[in-house]
């Protein structure tokens, strides 16, 4: 069996000083090109570590959607080469490259202008990974998005709406059930109406399972959206235990007052549980995917879980 590969997304803890994208104000004339050349250095880095699955940030074209800022419009066009000569990089190091649009990016936005500014945004996404010449395992993941008191015509929207992208969009967009409102049931019900592939993120489903299904089984449904010859992907991510700290301005004194609560529900670790991800992988079987771990130690995670699943003589199902 071919190893399934496990990735990180957008920041570099283990190497200081690597950026993810040109993050200046407009004024500073902040520009993909700067990014470009960020992410040639992470890309470096991930050869380096034998890393092979890295999300991409979505601000690498700093405002390129911005309806005031139409000088940065053009921005992928003017970096056409230097994205093909990234994209051929990311080719001959074997990585496998995602985007991951923001949680208010969504397609089944009540307000049709709202929904109209959130194609571009995706039109965006698509573009970069197409100009960079990469293959079909490249998507672009995103949330239904809201209920908006009508979960039917919510969920028919966000049909309507994917099956009127421009092609290219289409064939890069993946859908990921979330934490709050679409359980893994609900997009596999979409999916039928749309052919749209699932993205199974496990902390998701232990927080949102109201349909039942266990995690091997979800997970399983969700594989199996996939076109054949495209190797599905999926989110893992390990629940936050420690307390956190809140801040809240005391109204009567007008000061700040820092408290310590419960994690939330669905709040990420910094690291990935070793023994919870090895019971995975065993139940999960002879199933290929790959798995993009969502901790806040980034890559550091992927390196603790690494010890984790040698300790474990679980080497060969990862790559």
């Amino acid at each position: 069996m071919t190893a399934n590969r496990l990735g990180f997304a957008v920041k570099v803890v283990g190497r200081p000083g690597l950026k993810e994208s040109d993050n200046r104000r407009w004024r500073n004339e902040p520009h993909l090109r700067v990014s470009i050349g960020y992410l040639d250095a992470i890309f470096d880095y991930l050869g380096d570590a034998g890393l092979r699955m890295y999300r991409i940030s979505s601000d690498i074209a700093p405002y390129i959607t911005h309806p005031d800022h139409p000088r940065f419009h053009n921005q992928i066009a003017e970096c056409r080469d230097d994205l093909a000569t990234l994209g051929a990089k990311a080719r001959s190091l074997g990585l496998r490259l995602s985007m991951h649009p923001s949680q208010y990016i969504v397609l089944n936005a009540v307000d049709e202008r709202v929904a109209t500014a959130e194609v571009a945004d995706f039109v965006y996404h698509a573009d970069v990974l197409d100009t960079m010449g990469l293959g079909p395992e490249a998507r672009i993941i995103t949330h239904v998005g809201g209920v908006y008191g009508d979960r039917p015509a919510a969920a028919q929207r966000f049909a309507e709406r994917y099956l009127a992208l421009p092609a290219n969009v289409r064939a890069r967009l993946v859908l990921e059930n979330d934490e709050v409102s679409w359980g893994v049931p609900d997009i596999l019900a979409i999916h039928g109406e749309t052919g749209i592939p699932l993205v199974f993120d496990i902390l998701h489903h232990r927080v949102n399972n109201s349909g039942g299904l266990s995690e091997i089984a979800a997970c399983r449904a969700c594989l199996a959206t996939w076109p054949p010859g495209i190797l599905p992907k999926m989110h893992y991510s390990s629940q936050r235990r420690d307390q956190r700290e809140v801040s809240r301005l005391d109204r009567s004194s007008g000061k700040r007052v820092v408290s310590l609560q419960a994690p939330k529900a669905g709040q990420h670790d910094d690291w990935i549980d070793p023994d919870d991800f090895c019971w995975f992988l065993r139940e999960l079987g002879d199933a290929r995917v790959d798995i993009m771990l969502e901790a806040k130690r980034k890559d550091e995670a992927v390196f603790r879980l690494r010890e984790g699943i040698k300790a474990a003589e679980m080497t060969d199902r990862i790559w």
